[in-house]
C-alpha cells in the first residue's frame, strides 16, 4: 500500500504508525525522498540520515512487539541548526562555526524527543546566528517560501529552514527557537502553526544562545494538537494533558497599540473576519490600548535592545576579529551597535521591563488572552531585499515589531494561520498569554482553531 506521507500532520501519521499501516523505517525513506525530490538545498544544513534510519528501524521493532513509546514513536523531526546532536557540528547558520567539533551529547530537548522515539532528520537552515526574522541567510542560501505563487518570498525568521520543511510536507514538526519572533513569524509567512513556549518552559542544555534573557523555544507544526503533543514530550511527560477550551468560556482582548500601524488592509481584513467568527462562537472579544507597547520602543530608542545588547556580549570575540568577515555584514552591522549600549542602559532596560511588565498584567482581567495579527504584513518578495541593506533593516523591524513584544514581556504564543492576503500569502493571527500560562493558551489555541 502506497501511501503520500508529505503533508500529514504528526497526529495523523501516529496513527497510521501504530496500527501498522506504515512502517517506521518506510516512513523515514519517503521522507528522505520528499527531500531530494522537492529540490530546495538551503531548507536543511544537514541531513541525519544514518542516526534517522536507526532510530526508525528501533522504533519499527518496538511498534511491531507492541512496545511503542507512545503517539510519538516513528515520527520524524528536524531541527533548527542551534540544536546539538550528538556527532554533529552545532553551526547557528555560519560558516564560522562550521569547523568546529561535533556535540559530545544532545541537547536535552533533543534527547527528550529522541526517548518517545521521534526520528530525527537533520539540521534546519536559519539566519545566521538567529539574528534576523527574515531568514535569509549569504552562507546555505535561503529557503523558497513554499506558499509563494509569484517571485521567492521571504521564509522568515531566524526559524526559515523549519517553517519551510514543515508548509512543504517534507517534515510534520520541526522545533524552531524565538527569541523576537523566531518561531512565530516564519509560521505565520508560510501558512502553519507555530507555538512559543514561556521562557524556560523547557531545558535551554545544549542549545546555542542569542539573548538568554529572551530566548525561548517550540515547535513548528501543522495542528495545534501537535503542538501539544510536542510540547509534552518536550517535558518528559508520557501523554499530553491539555483539551480544548470551551470557546464560551474564552475572552480575548485586541491590543490597539502598535499592533496595527502600518498593516496591509487584506491582513487586517482577514483578521477581522477571524474575530466576528470567534465572536459568533460564543467567545468574548474586547479591545484596549496598551500605552506600554508605546513605551517599550520609547525605551528601545532611548536605550537600545535587549537583544542587541546581549548579543553583543556573546559574539564580541567575533565581531572585533577576523570571523566578522566571514559573517553576513547586516548581522555584524547590527550586532556591533550593542557595543554602544552601556551597562547603566542595560540595567535600566531590565528595570523598566519588570515594571512595564507589572503594568500590563495588571491591565488584563485573569484569564484574558491577546488577539492580534502575527504580523502586519504578508512575506514579502527576497530580491528587493539582497542587496539593499536599508531595506533590509526596515524590512527586519517592521517584521520583528508585533512578535518581540511577546518576548520583551515574556509571554507564550501561538500563531495560526486564518486565511491569505495579498498575492495569495498566509496571514497569522497570534493569540498571547501571560508567562507560564502556556496550558491555558493551547487549550484557547485548539478551540480557536476548530472554530476557524
Amino acid at each position: 500500500m502506497s501511501l503520500d506521507i508529505r503533508g500529514r500532520s504528526v497526529a495523523s501519521l501516529s496513527v497510521l504508525l501504530q496500527s501498522g499501516t506504515l512502517d517506521a523505517v518506510t516512513l523515514a525513506e519517503e521522507t528522505f525522498a520528499a527531500i531530494e525530490e522537492h529540490g530546495d538545498p538551503a531548507i536543511f544544513t544537514a541531513l541525519t540520515q544514518e542516526r534517522a534510519y536507526r532510530e526508525a528501524q528501533a522504533a519499527s521493532e518496538r511498534i511491531k512487539a507492541g512496545r511503542s513509546r507512545g503517539l510519538l514513536d516513528g515520527i520524524p523531526i528536524a531541527w533548527k541548526d542551534l540544536f546539538d546532536m550528538e556527532g554533529a557540528v552545532t553551526t547557528a547558520g555560519s560558516v564560522v562555526l562550521a569547523g568546529d567539533p561535533p556535540a559530545a551529547r544532545d541537547a536535552d530537548v533533543v534527547a527528550a524527543l529522541s526517548a518517545a522515539g521521534m526520528v530525527s532528520i537533520g539540521r534546519l537552515n536559519m539566519s545566521e546566528f538567529a539574528f534576523s526574522g527574515l531568514g535569509i541567510n549569504p552562507h546555505y542560501g535561503t529557503p523558497k517560501n513554499p506558499r509563494s505563487t509569484d517571485v521567492d518570498r521571504l521564509p522568515g525568521g531566524s526559524s526559515s529552514g523549519s517553517g519551510v520543511a514543515v508548509a512543504a510536507g517534507l517534515v510534520p514538526v520541526a522545533i524552531g527557537t524565538d527569541t523576537g519572533g523566531s518561531i512565530r513569524i516564519p509560521a505565520a509567512f508560510n501558512g502553519i502553526v507555530g507555538y512559543k513556549a514561556t521562557r524556560g518552559r523547557y531545558s535551554m542544555a545544549g542549545v546555542f544562545p542569542l539573548a538568554t534573557s529572551l530566548d525561548s523555544l517550540g515547535p513548528l507544526c501543522r495542528t495545534v494538537k501537535d503542538a501539544i503533543w510536542i510540547d509534552a514530550a518536550m517535558r518528559g511527560q508520557a501523554a499530553p494533558a491539555v483539551t480544548a477550551a470551551a470557546l464560551g468560556d474564552l475572552r480575548f482582548v485586541i491590543p490597539e497599540t502598535v499592533f496595527f500601524d502600518g498593516a496591509e488592509p487584506e491582513v487586517i481584513a482577514a483578521f477581522e473576519t477571524a474575530v466576528v467568527t470567534l465572536q459568533k462562537a460564543g467567545a468574548t472579544v474586547r479591545r484596549q490600548a496598551f500605552p506600554q507597547f508605546s513605551a517599550l520602543f520609547d525605551l528601545m530608542a532611548e536605550r537600545g535592545a535587549l537583544v542587541t545588547a546581549e548579543a553583543y556580549a556573546l559574539h564580541e570575540a567575533r565581531l572585533t576579529g577576523d570571523a566578522a568577515a566571514r559573517m553576513d555584514r547586516r548581522v555584524v552591522a547590527r550586532a556591533r551597535l550593542g557595543a554602544k549600549i552601556s551597562m547603566p542602559d542595560y540595567i535600566a532596560t531590565l528595570s523598566a521591563r519588570r515594571r512595564l511588565t507589572a503594568e500590563v498584567e495588571q491591565a488584563l482581567a485573569p484569564g484574558e488572552l491577546l488577539l492580534s495579527p502575527t504580523l502586519p504584513h504578508v512575506a514579502p518578495p527576497v530580491a528587493p531585499l539582497i542587496d539593499d541593506d536599508d531595506a533590509f533593516v526596515a524590512m527586519n523591524a517592521k517584521t520583528l515589531r508585533n512578535t518581540l513584544i511577546g518576548n520583551f514581556f515574556d509571554w507564550c504564543g501561538v500563531s495560526l494561520p486564518i486565511g491569505t492576503g495579498a498575492a495569495g500569502m498566509p496571514v497569522g493571527l497570534l493569540l498571547s498569554g501571560l508567562a507560564q500560562k502556556d496550558e491555558a493558551l493551547l487549550a484557547a489555541a485548539l478551540a480557536v482553531e476548530a472554530a476557524l
